[in-house]
């Protein structure tokens, strides 16, 4: 783990031009990095305004996922509008593949199967066919948002990676980037044995210097919605001294 010093320091190099740098003091309880999937992003403005409101930045895996308004997540229309005003906002990007399908196992020397969830069938990738599903959805991305800052690093679906799929990532130029345990926010599990109180309160005990948190945009699967307790756990990470800073280029050592 790098030190708080470190990490600090890190983190003021990556700020957007006329954002004020956080001081040491500020800082007091460490530096973490929020980065967040895609998802079904009902709770997307919501979750921006508030990132806004606390001059929070983070890091947003983007994939071209079915959207809440039945559209897909890197389509034309409302979803591009959002995507560039992030980018204005100072948020970093990288990949999340593009079809937010699953790798599963090592098919063969260089290869990897890649399955969907929602039954739209199994691929074999191999190498050339692996860098294309990755460059695909930031690809798309600098065409709707041109002066995205876009990080060289790639987040497999629910985290799940394969020996052959690491080395692939890295052949295309692409480092995997996962989240620490600490940092599992659990945005994603049944709200009825998780609810956003016990959800949050987890949070603030138990996140620390360093960490990498996850969440996502919105989960159609959980009826109480992450977001509503979005904002009280920023300002509660803050108000016990953490500073929010994107993850640099080369990524942060997690799970």
């Amino acid at each position: 783990m790098l030190s708080r010093r470190t990490l600090a320091a890190g983190a003021a190099g990556l700020l957007p031009a006329g954002l004020a740098r956080p001081s040491l003091a500020q800082c007091r309880a460490g530096t973490i990095y929020l980065t967040i999937d895609t998802g079904w992003g009902r709770e997307a403005e919501a979750i921006a305004a508030t990132m806004q409101r606390r001059e929070v930045r983070a890091t947003l895996f983007v994939a071209n996922e079915p959207g809440w308004r039945g559209d897909t997540t890197l389509g034309p229309g409302n979803w591009a509008d959002f995507w560039r005003a992030r980018a204005a906002d100072g948020h970093a990007f990288a990949s999340h593949t593009w079809r937010h399908w699953y790798f599963t196992a090592d098919a063969g020397p260089g290869q990897v199967r890649y399955a969907s969830r929602r039954g739209e069938g199994t691929e074999i990738l191999d190498g050339s066919a692996f860098c294309a599903e990755l460059a695909r959805p930031t690809d798309k991305l600098r065409q709707i948002a041109p002066a995205a800052r876009i990080l060289p690093l790639w987040r497999a679906p629910g985290g799940r990676t394969t020996p052959n799929a690491l080395r692939l990532g890295t052949a295309c130029g692409l480092r995997h980037q996962g989240w620490t345990a600490r940092g599992f926010l659990g945005d994603e599990l049944d709200s009825a044995k998780y609810p956003n109180s016990a959800l949050l309160g987890q949070a603030l005990r138990n996140i620390r210097d360093g960490e990498v948190l996850i969440m996502h945009w919105g989960v159609r699967s959980r009826r109480e919605p992450f977001g509503e307790v979005f904002e009280d756990l920023v300002a509660g990470l803050q108000a016990k001294g953490f500073c929010f800073a994107l993850l640099p280029a080369q990524g942060i050592g997690a799970a």
